[in-house]
């Protein structure tokens, strides 16, 4: 903290090298693209602040003193260590724009994250990126241990350490086969009937699982399931062969539903809305390819 109030900043360094190698604040100031005053009124603060004669100035130009040639030389070391951070700081930069770590839930995955990758590789060619799936507490410990560079997840809340942003929002669905009891309901399920249903579900931890379960809280909880499956493709696999009913995102059944081959399930009075979230470490907002990909999930 001492040091700074004593040690002039790298401009100021800069340009005593300059006068010194030039033999002139004239020519130095047009060098370092500043006028001639401001150059040697900056050499002047210099002088004070170091209380010490740095320049012999004359008509014929500036010359170095004994102090200020010693001045010089070690204020080259410091430039020189500047240059040198600045360019190791520069590799780590690009080093960190060649790569992308993305996390996701399986649903953001599976459904959006694709488009949003095509479109980050039409504006970043030169990134690579690597996409892991896994339920959303996963993700969320993935982002905490650096592990990450961005990651999606779904639910109500942001997780614990992250800071998050929503992206989009998602809604979750009962479906069932075509010749499933409930299909015919044209009133729907109530909430307590599905908190009293055993349901082929996602497994604990995932961010479908907590919005359901936060869900059919008021309505007793949800009964034990009959079946719980990691996997999106296995869920509507169950409930199309009629199993049992399946709660699965919206976003993941638009076909079936459209195609006859699933039936959408309304419990009135039950809200089963979430967010989409994008995390990362609290206190460190996204930068490079991962500051892209977030505003491309933004404005998607």
């Amino acid at each position: 903290m001492g040091i700074a109030h004593r040690v002039p900043d790298l401009g100021a360094l800069e340009l005593l090298l300059a006068v010194v190698r030039l033999g002139s604040v004239g020519r130095a100031a047009a060098e370092l693209g500043v006028t001639q005053p401001a150059a040697s009124a900056r050499i002047r603060s210099m002088e004070r602040q170091l209380g010490v004669e740095l320049l012999d100035r004359s008509p014929r130009g500036s010359t170095p003193t004994a102090a200020g040639t010693l001045v010089a030389g070690w204020a080259q070391q410091v430039v020189d260590a500047a240059t040198a951070l600045d360019a190791g700081v520069a590799a780590l930069r690009h080093d960190q724009d060649a790569r992308l770590r993305v996390v996701a839930s399986l649903t953001v995955a599976e459904y959006l994250v694709p488009a949003w990758l095509v479109a980050l590789r039409a504006h970043r060619p030169g990134t690579a990126v690597t996409l892991r799936t896994a339920n959303s507490t996963a993700v969320a410990e993935a982002v905490r241990a650096g592990e990450a560079d961005l990651g999606f997840v779904e639910g109500t809340r942001t997780p614990a350490g992250l800071h998050g942003s929503v992206i989009a929002a998602d809604r979750l669905v009962v479906v069932v086969a075509p010749g499933h009891p409930w299909a015919r309901r044209r009133s729907g399920v109530t909430g307590a009937e599905l908190a009293a249903t055993p349901l082929i579900l996602r497994e604990e931890g995932s961010g479908t699982r907590e919005v359901l379960d936060r869900a059919l809280a008021a309505h007793g909880g949800t009964a034990p399931p009959l079946l719980q499956l990691a996997s999106t493709t296995a869920l509507k696999a169950a409930a199309t062969s009629g199993t049992a009913p399946v709660v699965v995102s919206e976003l993941a059944v638009t076909d079936e539903i459209a195609g006859g081959r699933l039936v959408a399930v309304p419990v009135p009075g039950l809200d089963l809305r979430r967010p989409l979230r994008a995390v990362w470490p609290a206190g460190h907002r996204p930068t490079g390819p991962a500051r892209d990909l977030l505003a491309l999930a933004r404005r998607a």
